[in-house]
């Protein structure tokens, strides 16, 4: 087990390394050695190849654990404490929770499953911590104290999501009904005259690197509000980019992910269309569109996620790792809601009385 995955470790000082985003190199924290990602592609290249030929081997045989019997879940050795470590299928780096060394497995992220592109992060968790600080603080009185808890923050981890990227040429055409009213006054009588056009449109428009999540644990609609991503900085793969952060492989296919792509290329063409059509009132009669598929890509992009439960649901917290771009949900206390809004009506209530008893006084005198 210990053969099929790999912890890149300091050429130096054997210490874990960590892809650092500002540098864009990977950093060593004991000796502060930095290294290139070529020159870690170099050193890691034998040892990558075999632990990903050796996970393929594993993942076709049964699992002498026992793990096998959960299709979900696989079984690895930490090479570096030798604990036992158990991920999900989908995983593709991780961190030992004995050892803390950062984990890749190779043969997550090879073949057909091999992603064409990386975008490395840029933010630190730094970063991330200060961002849902500055969340919570706008509604910081009535948070539950878990969520206003440090400790709490600092579990945000550094999460590579899986996307498909498509460069597609969406056509389509669409029919309005256009209505213009002109209002005047003859004699005793106002007079309203109203125009009504039978307008068509048509037209194409191109879009490079439409992106859809390929994560079936990740939530469609977190991940669409994430965007935009700066597609000049991608990267061709290297697994050298994943230390210190987790990654999972996709689980949603390029085919099953193309409907959601589909829909937000003919949303837009139908919004160009409309908008386009000059008329005080636009009723749209008909649009339909043909989506052509120019390219795709796999790619993972960075997100920084926390995610935790209070009072039996979940809530969810990410961060655009490139951009910073933040989304998330809040609950609200009401007990403490009400606490606080009690406490306040008393101050008040308080304060009115003794205005009152003070301008009474006053006015004896």
């Amino acid at each position: 087990m210990a053969s099929e995955i790999t912890n890149y470790q300091c050429p130096a000082c054997t210490a874990p390394l960590r892809f650092d985003g500002e540098s864009g190199k990977l950093v060593c924290d004991f000796c502060a050695s930095t290294y290139t990602v070529a020159e870690i592609e170099a050193l890691y290249a034998e040892k990558d190849k075999a632990a990903a030929e050796a996970s393929q081997k594993a993942e076709a045989a049964p699992d002498a654990d026992g793990w096998d019997t959960d299709e979900n879940l696989r079984a690895y050795q930490c090479p570096t404490c030798g604990a036992e470590l158990i991920t999900e299928k989908t995983t593709a780096a991780t961190a030992c929770p004995y050892c803390g060394n950062p984990t890749v497995v190779p043969g997550q992220l090879t073949g057909s499953l091999k992603p064409d592109y990386v975008l490395p992060f840029k933010l630190d968790k730094e970063e991330a911590v200060k961002a849902l600080h500055k969340h919570y603080g706008r509604r910081n009185f009535y948070l539950p104290r878990l969520f206003r808890s440090d400790n709490h923050i600092e579990k945000v981890q550094g999460v590579y999501v899986p996307f498909w990227l498509y460069d597609t040429e969406v056509s389509g055409a669409g029919r309005y009904e256009g209505t213009d009213s002109v209002t005047h006054r003859e004699g005793n009588f106002e007079v309203t005259r109203t125009m009504h056009y039978d307008v068509a449109r048509e037209g194409s428009a191109r879009f490079d690197k439409v992106p859809v999540d390929g994560s079936k644990k990740m939530p469609d609609n977190y991940m669409d509000a994430l965007e935009p991503f700066d597609y000049t900085q991608l990267k061709p793969f290297s697994t050298a980019y994943l230390p210190g952060f987790l990654a999972d492989r996709y689980d949603v296919s390029a085919e099953e992910a193309s409907p959601r792509m589909e829909a937000r290329c003919k949303d837009t063409l139908e919004y160009l269309l409309r908008s386009d059509v000059n008329h005080t009132m636009v009723t749209q009669e008909s649009f339909q569109a043909e989506v052509e598929k120019k390219g795709i890509y796999y790619a993972l992009l960075p997100v920084w996620m926390l995610t935790t439960k209070w009072r039996d649901k979940n809530y969810l917290f990410a961060m655009n790792g490139q951009t910073g771009k933040f989304v998330g949900e809040l609950p609200t206390d009401n007990a403490l809601f009400w606490r606080n809004l009690g406490i306040l009506t008393l101050i008040l209530t308080l304060v009115l009385r003794f205005s009152g008893i003070t301008r009474f006084l006053l006015g004896l005198f």
